[in-house]
C-alpha cells in the first residue's frame, strides 16, 4: 500500500470510528436515551440486551477504530451492527431522513466497514504488543 492509500485508509478508519462513537453516544444515549433505545429494540422483537450490546459495540468499536486497534476485526463487527440497523430501518424506505429513519445511511456504514476491513488500519495507529503465550 502506498502512502496516499495508507492515509486514505486512516482517514476512513478515524471517520468511521468517530461516526460510530458519536452516533451511539449522542443519538442512542442522549437523544433517544438508553431506555428509549431498549424500547425500540424490543418493538422490533429483539431482546433488551441487544440494545446494550449495540451501544457498547458502537462506542468501544468506534474508539478502537479511532485508535487503530484490531481494525479489520472491529470493522467486521461494526459492519454486522450496521447491517442490523439496515434491517431495522428497512420498512422506513431508502432515505434516512424519512420518518423512522431509512436504510441508506446504515447500509453505507456497513459497506464502509467492509472496505475498512479489506484495507486494514492504514497509518497512525496505536501499536500494542502481540498477545502471544510465553513459552518456557
Amino acid at each position: 500500500m502506498n502512502t496516499t492509500e495508507a492515509y486514505g485508509a486512516t482517514l476512513l478508519r478515524v471517520s468511521l470510528g468517530t461516526i460510530f462513537v458519536a452516533h451511539s453516544a449522542y443519538l442512542k444515549v442522549i437523544v433517544f436515551t438508553v431506555p428509549g433505545t431498549v424500547a425500540f429494540f424490543e418493538s422490533l422483537g429483539l431482546p433488551a440486551i441487544a440494545a446494550y450490546g449495540v451501544i457498547i459495540a458502537e462506542m468501544v468499536g468506534g474508539a478502537m477504530l479511532i485508535l487503530g486497534i484490531r481494525v479489520r476485526e472491529t470493522a467486521l463487527v461494526l459492519g454486522m451492527v450496521a447491517l442490523g440497523a439496515t434491517w431495522a430501518h428497512w420498512g422506513a424506505g431508502w432515505v434516512f431522513n424519512n420518518e423512522g429513519g431509512g436504510w441508506e445511511y446504515p447500509l453505507f456504514l456497513a459497506i464502509s466497514c467492509a472496505v475498512q476491513a479489506l484495507l486494514g488500519p492504514g497509518e497512525l495507529r496505536v501499536s500494542l504488543p502481540a498477545l502471544r503465550p510465553q513459552h518456557a
